[in-house]
């Protein structure tokens, strides 16, 4: 790091630092005026418009000036080129003053420390869509002639300028954000709407940030393509520096200039395989979204009651630290957290008028209390037994139920059975119940995996039905109708049976090429022409 020279903000500081950042800011703002050098009464009419109103004598002037003069920050010349026609106007027409280097560097210095301190930073998504921008239109210059140089050293600059406020607004932002996480307000509503509308901040910029960050990458990834080195040497010669005396400018800039193109892969496109800064920006506002979100949480759950927890316990803090003696604060201790609940203060007993009213409660027997309440804070109740309800009306109930589930069970599985392969069209309008069970099959028909010879098989759950599929032949679909709706699909070839029968099932899949072998050999009795399966 580079050593700041010790003189040069002490300005700053001692009984005279007000006049002597004034006459500072004079010569400042006179070089916005492109005036170079200034006079004693050219600072004085500076002062008055930087704002410093009070009157001030020539000889306290004359200090501050060579107070500055002294430390580096300015820069005085005898001005021998004026006619002068007393002494008096000699005096104060010939000093010239003006700002060095070095005083231009405090100023410049002073200037973005006010500046840092009363910005607020902010996460701005036009930052990152001006990048994206810039990027592309770097890339489109890069194949234009010569001409346009000019141009491209204004794109970079541009990119390098967003580039730069995207950092110092990124860092101001969080650095605030973070102070907001930790901070504790002492007016709670202003401190929860400000909290609420910086969790809202955060949500709206998280919005496509993604999206905008795979953006820019790949705008970075596609101006390194047509070669950056000659988009920063044609920036140079469109930048057109000055010829100063030494050595060339033009190897600081391009240093300069490569130096912040590294700084641009760090935050979208880092080349050494660490994550992008971007994505560390995304996780930060995430956590503090959390962190906000618990804050709110916290402030609202303490408004709800009508103590808070946080604060009695602060208090409690507060006695500790007051107490005279270890004595005291065993006390102290004892009457905060030695306390039980008295859930049982409105409890009485059984017969109160065997007690006397005169006698002390002290000498009174005690009053029962129940393990229930020390536990869940309600007394134990005893009733009459409830009585046994009569179940049988009940169990009747389900017997008949399952009796007319199994017979519905039956009538499907009877009229779904087949006497041998057919056409899913053969079916033609099903009851509901019946329609459920037939897709029940198909669907573990088809979910089944194919044998060697491409068939499929499937039974039901139970294991007392089994179905064989076989996919059409043809192209033909089908319509199955029922009482909620229909159907359509293939017109598969079907075989549905008891499970275990005599049967020679088998199953195929419906879908991929079937050998015209196997399904005949199957089903040799659908596999015939359209007219002999419609019959």
């Amino acid at each position: 790091m580079r050593r700041i020279p010790p003189e040069m903000f002490r300005f700053t500081t001692g009984e005279k630092s007000d006049l002597n950042g004034a006459v500072l800011e004079a010569f400042g703002v006179a070089g916005e005026y492109l005036e170079t050098t200034l006079g004693l009464d050219g600072v004085r009419e500076r002062l008055r418009s930087v704002g410093w109103l009070a009157d001030i004598e020539d000889e306290e002037l004359h200090d501050a000036l060579k107070r500055l003069v002294g430390w580096d920050l300015l820069d005085v010349v005898h001005n021998h080129a004026e006619n002068y026609r007393t002494a008096e106007e000699y005096e104060r027409r010939n000093l010239q003053y003006s700002l060095t280097r070095k005083g231009e560097a405090a100023l410049a210095g002073v200037r973005h420390a006010l500046e840092v301190l009363a910005t607020t930073g902010a996460l701005q998504t036009a930052v990152l869509e001006a990048i994206a921008d810039r990027l592309d239109e770097l890339s489109v210059l890069s194949g234009e002639p010569a001409a346009a140089d000019r141009r491209i050293f204004s794109t970079l600059r541009e990119l390098e300028g967003h580039l730069e406020a995207l950092v110092e607004n990124t860092k101001a932002f969080n650095g605030q954000l973070q102070r907001l996480v930790r901070a504790e307000g002492a007016d709670l509503e202003v401190f929860r709407e400000v909290k609420a509308a910086t969790v809202a901040y955060l949500r709206e910029f998280l919005v496509n940030l993604d999206r905008r960050e795979e953006t820019i990458a790949a705008a970075v990834a596609r101006a390194e393509a047509r070669g950056i080195a000659v988009l920063r040497e044609r920036a140079l010669r469109g930048a057109e520096l000055p010829p100063v005396a030494g050595e060339d400018p033009g190897a600081g800039w391009l240093e300069s200039r490569r130096a912040r193109w590294a700084g641009l892969r760090a935050w979208f496109l880092p080349d050494d395989g660490a994550r992008p800064r971007i994505e560390q920006l995304h996780d930060i506002a995430r956590r503090a979204i959390v962190s906000l979100l618990q804050v709110l949480e916290r402030i609202n759950e303490s408004r709800r009651r009508s103590s808070s927890a946080v604060q009695d316990f602060r208090e409690l803090a507060r006695w500790f630290a007051a107490a005279p003696g270890e004595e005291d604060l065993h006390r102290l201790w004892s009457a905060a957290f030695g306390l039980g609940p008295a859930r049982h203060a409105h409890l009485a007993h059984p017969d109160p008028e065997l007690i006397p009213s005169a006698r002390s409660w002290a000498d009174a027997p005690p009053v029962e209390v129940s393990a229930l309440l020390r536990t869940s804070g309600r007394t134990e109740r005893f009733t009459r037994t409830g009585k046994v309800r009569d179940v049988a009306a009940v169990r009747t109930e389900r017997a008949e139920r399952a009796r007319a589930e199994r017979a519905g069970l039956a009538r499907a599985w009877q009229e779904l059975r087949t006497d041998g392969p057919v056409r899913l069209s053969s079916f033609g309008v099903l009851d509901s119940a019946v329609f459920d069970r037939l897709l029940d099959l198909l669907g573990r028909a088809l979910a089944a995996r194919p044998d060697a010879g491409g068939l499929r098989r499937a039974t039901t759950g139970d294991g007392r039905v089994e179905v064989a599929l076989a996919p059409p032949p043809d192209a033909r679909t089908t319509v199955l109708r029922t009482g909620k709706g229909t159907l359509m699909g293939p017109d598969y070839v079907v075989h549905i049976t008891a499970a275990g029968g005599a049967d020679d099932l088998l199953v195929v899949g419906g879908a991929g090429v079937v050998p015209a072998v196997g399904v005949e050999g199957a089903f040799p009795d659908v596999c015939g022409t359209e007219q002999e399966v419609a019959g």
